[in-house]
């Protein structure tokens, strides 16, 4: 049982939750954890022997995610994060036990948001995805075998990993020992969770659903040369394909800048993704008709034309005008709606609170600072170039991480 403040839950030894990781775990020891300083060298350490095993391991070659996450955990990056983040006049400690909850569509989210939680300094209860992904299975194994070699069990001591449906009683109870609930998926599992209740001194921290966007500038799809090209088709399929468009940052309306090069520039562009596209994804039937679906659909309800592709792996859609609700429209695996606008301000209008991320090329980095400031946004929250989209940063939908989930003690 854990008593805190208004909250009293009990543990009942038919909760229905898997313990993917340690083997076992004493729950009264976990929630005892004394917060450490950020970015400590025992976490430090752990993860870079982490992502070496990642790294050294033949499958991982298989999940392009897998290998990405294993680079954000080397040494070289943490340590140059931990200049970007860190304060020497500054005294941080964690917040104590963070109870994560990872989506079920992106499968790597949880190790970003269990490394987020360890480098802030907490213990860290994540709930994985009841869905099953290689991926997954690979990372977790790789963490049994660090504790089992005995060189970092003061660090893995801080994790436990846990998969359960939604009949468990499982949330009520980590929602009850947590100091920091995190939370990442739809507005409607946002929802569920928070009608667990948490200790009065507990907060929040969530990632909803949201809406991501890409600009592209013709004249420098033009510039490009053929091998450019490729990796930028490359770029946009990690961003798009690779979690089939179901990533919040994740492009799904495409705004062409218009100039004497518009229509080339598209063919070459698309014709590109195509190519690429057709080489390593399989459509599911399920989604080609999903996708006919859809483009009927907005056919019904706003003034739009489809344009000609060699078949529906991808799927283009010209606007005439952008609704306010165009994310209403959105469809996954490879659907985009297309609008080519003169300035950047027509972006503007659309632009709420629920749009995420801004992907560009062909651009400056100092024409969105200036356009952001201008505009004000209640959203963007991130602009960084196409194949960019999906890298995790510490400083996600606004949020930085470590700042939410430590505390200063003051000393005066």
């Amino acid at each position: 049982m854990r008593k805190s403040a208004d909250v009293v839950i009990l543990m009942q030894p038919s909760s229905n939750y898997t313990l993917l990781f340690p083997k076992e775990i004493n729950w009264e020891e976990f929630t005892a954890y004394r917060p450490d300083v950020p970015f400590s060298d025992e976490v430090v350490e752990f993860l870079n022997a982490l992502s070496g095993a990642i790294m050294k391991d033949r499958l991982s070659r298989l999940y392009p995610d897998a290998i990405t996450f294993a680079y954000f955990c080397r040494k070289a990056n943490l340590l140059k994060l931990k200049v970007q983040y860190v304060h020497v006049d500054e005294l941080r400690l964690g917040r104590g036990v963070l109870f994560h909850i990872a989506p079920s569509n992106v499968p790597i989210n949880f190790g970003y948001s269990l490394v987020a939680g360890l480098l802030a300094g907490n213990a860290n209860i994540v709930r994985v995805s009841s869905k099953q992904f290689a991926q997954v299975d690979l990372i977790i194994k790789h963490m049994h075998e660090l504790l089992e070699s005995g060189q970092y069990n003061e660090v893995a001591n801080r994790i436990a990993l846990v998969r359960y449906d939604r009949s468990s009683d499982a949330s009520a109870y980590f929602s009850s020992i947590a100091n920091v609930r995190v939370i990442w998926g739809g507005d409607a599992t946002i929802q569920t969770i928070r009608q667990n209740s948490i200790p009065v001194r507990s907060f929040d921290v969530c990632f909803a659903d949201r809406y991501s966007i890409a600009v592209i500038r013709p004249s420098a799809i033009m510039a490009a040369s053929n091998t450019e090209m490729k990796k930028l088709a490359e770029a946009f399929y990690n961003d798009t394909y690779l979690f089939d468009q179901n990533a919040c940052s994740a492009p799904h309306t495409i705004f062409w800048l218009n100039d004497p090069s518009l229509t080339e520039a598209k063919e070459r562009f698309w014709s590109a993704v195509h190519d690429h596209v057709a080489t390593k994804y399989q459509l599911q039937a399920v989604m080609a008709v999903d996708k006919l679906t859809a483009l009927y659909r907005q056919a019904v309800c706003m003034n739009i034309m489809a344009e000609p592709m060699p078949d529906n792996i991808v799927v283009r859609v010209d606007l005439n005008e952008v609704p306010i609700n165009i994310d209403d429209f959105r469809c996954s695996c490879g659907y985009f709606s297309e609008k080519t606008i003169e300035s950047l301000d027509e972006i503007s209008p659309i632009v709420s609170s629920k749009y995420q991320t801004l992907g560009y090329f062909g651009f400056e980095k100092e024409e969105f600072t200036e356009f952001v400031c201008k505009k004000r946004f209640q959203g963007l929250d991130r602009i960084v170039p196409i194949g960019e989209t999906t890298t995790f940063s510490l400083t996600w939908d606004g949020f930085n991480l470590i700042e939410m989930f430590t505390r200063i003690p003051s000393i005066l």
